[in-house]
């Protein structure tokens, strides 16, 4: 059994500067907590550590993740095919091309049970955060559109955690805000340690059963 407890108190496990100890990175992290977590919870970091390698993100991984028994996995990897589904569309706007050119959806019909059970969403239908998506893909700058893409991201995480303290939705969404944290601080050290602040302000006011600002 997980001590979900003892890993949120653990977290995080950084220097003062907000890098990484060790100069180990987000592997050291990740085995620090999946030391702590039960085969079948280290079952589901497993899955969504899937979900962070682009070679995986088929149709058929998506349509598992769909359909997954865990909540924050199911909505987690909804949201990521929509947004994605969103970049494809811009991008296909700008080109001139037939807006659903690469879109991915699912392959099979509404009786097929190996699909969800919405299809609609599945192949990338309206999403609440779609105006904020389209509006933060028109910018100019790389790195704006890239933060503003991140900031959506991570807001939809803290949505899923909402009320989850001390068990495997909040470790799963600890997980995934420090992917976005480790993907900073390749692109943007100063970005990325702020980012890291902020996990580090989320992971203190969840132990402590408040949220609360540096004064």
């Amino acid at each position: 059994m997980s001590n979900y407890e003892y890993i949120i108190a653990s977290l995080p496990f950084l220097t003062t500067d907000y890098k990484y100890a060790d100069g180990t990175g987000f592997d050291a992290v990740l085995e620090e907590i999946r030391r702590d977590l039960s085969a079948k919870d280290n079952a589901l970091v497993d899955f969504l550590l899937r979900g962070f390698d682009g070679a995986e993100l088929t149709p058929d991984f998506y349509a598992e993740a769909l359909r997954h028994k865990c909540r924050f996995l199911r909505e987690y990897f909804r949201f990521d095919l929509n947004l994605r589904n969103a970049k494809v569309r811009y991008l296909n706007r700008q080109l001139g091309r037939a807006d659903d050119t690469d879109v991915m959806t699912g392959m099979g019909t509404a009786d097929d049970t190996d699909l969800d059970i919405d299809l609609r969403r599945f192949s990338g239908g309206e999403f609440d955060e779609k105006p904020k998506v389209e509006f933060v893909l028109v910018q100019e700058d790389l790195l704006t559109r890239e933060r503003g893409l991140d900031d959506i991201l991570w807001t939809k995480i803290d949505s899923l955690t909402t009320f989850h303290y001390f068990d495997i939705t909040a470790v799963l969404g600890y997980i995934a805000r420090l992917h976005i944290v480790d993907r900073w601080l390749s692109l943007d050290e100063e970005a990325g340690r702020e980012l890291f602040h902020k996990l580090v302000k989320q992971v203190k006011g969840t132990y402590k059963g408040v949220r609360y600002e540096d004064k």
